[in-house]
């Protein structure tokens, strides 16, 4: 279908548009930004009106851009000149900010951040960061950084770490744990180390652990590794059982770039002994292989971070492939509780804030960042959540995505040339629920992602007095389902973990 609207004209596609059934418009809508030629973002131009269409409509027209494997200058313009100037609902108007990260960013990949358009794209990011206070806009702009992952961002992401709010500090530490080692500076190293050691004001733990993160995932230092082991000597139970436990995963982790540094420190009896690595608690990190074949290894990793109360702070859970040197983080779920401690009389521990009460989540595929999700903010929130709730999952992302585009002509020794075509798509379906019940006294969540990948492979020589083609089409599905039930009428708290995977067709 794709192929067939590149060579479709303008006024083809706005009738197809215009005529399709109210179902498949989302569909079509996604081939067309897939297949990204000047006749079809000039269909979507017209076709797109952001204050009259269907908020769903305009999401999948945002996300398809998101994921476009090689988006041109036009197609970062188009989202530019839809978001401008116009009354949108805040979801729209969030998921269009986050999108225009994700195509700065895959553009500057593509060496064309010096572009006009890229440069629009970038200052519509710098200029709306630093020119709102707003800590629900300035959380939007941080997503769209972390996608963007650009060098020049860097200074006011680490005055945002530092100085900002618990909730404005975690996300610009998280945005910059995006950047490769090589933009991670001595400068940036500093500030993560100010923010974990805590050297100019307290911070809220999953900040803290973020900073760590950055400390031990970029060429670390054996002063820093030694350091944040040291640290764990002081710090609360939960939060220290979870940093001990990730970094004794590093060293079963071949490609973590710490492992070497940490197998150097555990050597030292004065670190690795029972009085360090004997706190008891629920806390845990693992990392560990899904599937491995010759060619490729892909790995499931869980973090669960809980408060002293019992409670789940955080949950991560990660999908990420290894090949040949190189790797993909295919997929992150975050799920976010807080402040479940106070409503049941519990007291926050000592130095920190007491959280607003919170739950939500976020998501990324593909190295691109969703909106983040907000189930409920406030007690006044969760109760009419509680009594209004419809019990069907919130959509987090859904919809058909071109991965794979490639078209390559190469030319034979024999004079004659043969030309290669590559195309994947992924239909993806992701959803997520939590369900807090204050009378059962218990708190369940789930996440359910659906995929199915098909990849269309086609070479063909083309001479005068013969043609050949080759072909070759592979489709794989699957489902996988997490889910966690916490129960808190009783000490200590219960909680089960479930991970199901249904069956992989593969053809």
């Amino acid at each position: 279908f794709i192929q067939m609207l590149r060579t479709a004209k303008k006024r083809d596609i706005l009738q197809l548009l215009s005529k399709a059934r109210e179902e498949m418009v989302p569909f079509f809508v996604e081939a067309a930004v897939a297949a990204h030629s000047t006749a079809s973002l000039a269909a979507l131009s017209d076709y797109l009106d952001f204050g009259k269409a269907p908020k769903s409509l305009l999401e999948t027209f945002l996300y398809a851009a998101a994921f476009s494997p090689r988006p041109s200058k036009e197609l970062l313009t188009l989202v530019l000149d839809k978001l401008q100037g116009k009354q949108l609902a805040p979801e729209i108007w969030e998921t269009g900010i986050v999108v225009i990260g994700s195509l700065v960013g895959k553009l500057c990949q593509q060496e064309l951040c010096g572009s006009q358009e890229v440069s629009r794209g970038v200052e519509t990011l710098l200029r709306g960061l630093g020119s709102t206070e707003e800590e629900p806009e300035v959380l939007v702009y941080l997503v769209a950084l972390r996608n963007a992952a650009l060098p020049e961002a860097i200074p006011m992401l680490l005055h945002h770490a530092e100085d900002g709010p618990a909730a404005v500090a975690a996300a610009a530490v998280a945005a910059l744990r995006s950047f490769p080692a090589q933009h991670i500076s001595s400068e940036v190293k500093r500030a993560m180390r100010r923010i974990f050691h805590e050297t100019r004001k307290s911070y809220e733990k999953t900040c803290r652990l973020a900073a760590a993160d950055i400390l031990l995932d970029n060429e670390p230092l054996l002063m820093d590794v030694i350091n944040i082991l040291l640290a764990t000597k002081e710090l609360e139970a939960e939060m220290a059982t979870l940093l001990q436990m990730k970094v004794q995963n590093s060293l079963h982790t071949e490609h973590h770039p710490a492992r070497k540094i940490v197998k150097d420190v555990m050597r030292d009896p004065r670190i690795n002994n029972y009085n360090y690595f004997s706190k008891v608690s629920m806390s845990s990190a693992f990392t560990g292989p899904l599937a491995v074949t010759q060619d490729l290894l892909s790995t499931f990793g869980l973090e669960l971070l809980f408060v002293e109360g019992g409670f789940l702070r955080k949950s991560i859970s990660n999908f990420s492939l290894f090949s040949r040197g190189l790797w993909l983080h295919v997929a992150e779920v975050t799920l976010e509780a807080q402040g479940m401690e106070s409503m049941l009389g519990e007291n926050t521990s000592e130095g920190e804030e007491e959280p607003e009460l919170m739950a939500g989540m976020s998501a990324a595929f593909f190295n691109v960042h969703l909106r983040p999700v907000v189930f409920f903010k406030g007690y006044a929130d969760l109760m009419a959540k509680v009594l209004l709730s419809s019990g069907e999952p919130t959509s987090v992302v859904r919809g058909n995505l071109l991965l794979m585009d490639h078209y390559q002509v190469i030319p034979l020794q024999s004079g004659l040339q043969v030309v290669v075509k590559l195309q994947g798509g992924l239909g993806l379906d992701i959803s997520a629920n939590m369900d807090v019940s204050i009378w059962e006294q218990d708190l369940n969540t789930s996440i359910n992602t659906r995929a199915s990948l098909a990849i269309d492979f086609q070479a063909e020589l083309d001479a005068p007095f013969f043609q050949t083609t080759v072909r070759s089409q592979t489709e794989v599905e699957t489902s996988i389902h997490f889910d966690t039930a916490l129960r808190f009428s009783e000490s200590p708290v219960l909680m089960c973990l479930q991970l199901r995977e249904d069956q992989v067709p593969y053809r």
